[in-house]
């Protein structure tokens, strides 16, 4: 019989503790290095995927009758999944970190984590058993923080003294970001300036100073290993200069005044319109009324 789990060396090399059960009931113990460990046919398989995505560890296998596969998480060989192809058999791990988050195929066995997050990192062992045959592959998944969105804002406090009149400065800003990202500017296809970091939790900006009447495209690009995010510069609307405040101070109340004109003017407008109406109508009834007694005058000359 045959037990084996993996172990991470101090200086974070991956090592197989193999224990074996000899003939005479004693267990001896052999610790290998994967990198010279050829019985597991694969090497270690680096997996990098964006907390709150899923993931989706290959097996690479179709199972056969007497197959039966274990997937374990750690070096201390947590528990994660099972699958016994004779009877057809699954069974999930219920921990609390793998709860809901766990589903297997049945037809090759491969693993599938939902809504990774950090917790997630770390490696993972599948053990095939089949035909008194132990076969093992080792995969190492990296769930990486959320990239964020870079802002961009002005900030006239990068600008020189010299320039400050001439040009605009802006800043591309992202925060909280994770190991091994990095912010960078460009002008069209052509990197301008880039800064990364290797920290965690951490802001990071980076300056750009730019002509206020400038028509090339800007963008600003945060990035790692995995994905990026674009945000797109308009100097239009993020550099306004004071000429252009004191022309829309300008601007503003003239257009009021032209506003407060029409208005007054339909005002007028209307009420002219329903004088003429009334004046009309107030004719017509004193051409009545005028047209009404001269009948009236008639008849009565008539009757004498």
């Amino acid at each position: 019989m045959q037990e084996a789990s993996v172990v991470v060396s101090g200086n974070g090399s991956l090592w197989w503790l193999e224990e074996l059960l000899t003939g005479t009931g004693v267990t001896t113990t052999q610790l290998l290095s994967l990198n010279t460990l050829c019985v597991f046919g694969d090497e270690v398989k680096s997996v990098s995927v964006t907390e709150g995505h899923s993931v989706t560890l290959h097996t690479d296998t179709e199972l056969h009758t007497d197959d039966k596969i274990m997937w374990y998480y750690g070096p201390e060989n947590t528990f994660v999944a099972r699958i016994t192809r004779k009877d057809e058999s699954t069974m999930l791990s219920d921990d609390e970190i793998f709860r809901d988050r766990l589903k297997m195929n049945n037809q090759t066995a491969s693993l599938i984590i939902t809504h990774i997050t950090s917790q997630h990192s770390g490696l993972y062992t599948l053990k095939i058993s089949s035909n008194n045959k132990v076969s093992y592959k080792i995969f190492n998944i990296t769930a990486n923080t959320r990239l964020p969105v870079p802002i961009i804002s002005r900030d006239s406090s990068q600008c020189s003294s010299s320039s400050s009149s001439s040009c605009c400065c802006v800043l591309c800003s992202v925060m909280n970001v994770s190991h091994d990202v990095s912010v960078s500017w460009y002008k069209g296809k052509s990197l301008l300036s880039s800064i990364s970091v290797s920290d965690l939790n951490i802001r990071l900006s980076l300056p750009l100073e730019v002509e206020y009447q400038d028509t090339n495209t800007y963008r600003c690009v945060v990035n790692n290993h995995i994905t990026n995010h674009t945000q797109h510069l308009h100097i239009t609307q993020i550099c306004h200069t004071s000429e252009d405040s004191h022309n829309m101070m300008v601007i503003i109340p003239l257009v009021v005044c032209a506003l407060m004109i029409c208005v007054v003017c339909m005002i007028i407008i209307v009420n002219s319109s329903s004088l003429t109406h009334e004046e009309e109508k107030s004719s017509q009834r004193l051409i009545s009324s005028e047209a009404e007694d001269m009948n009236g005058q008639e008849n009565f000359g008539q009757k004498q």
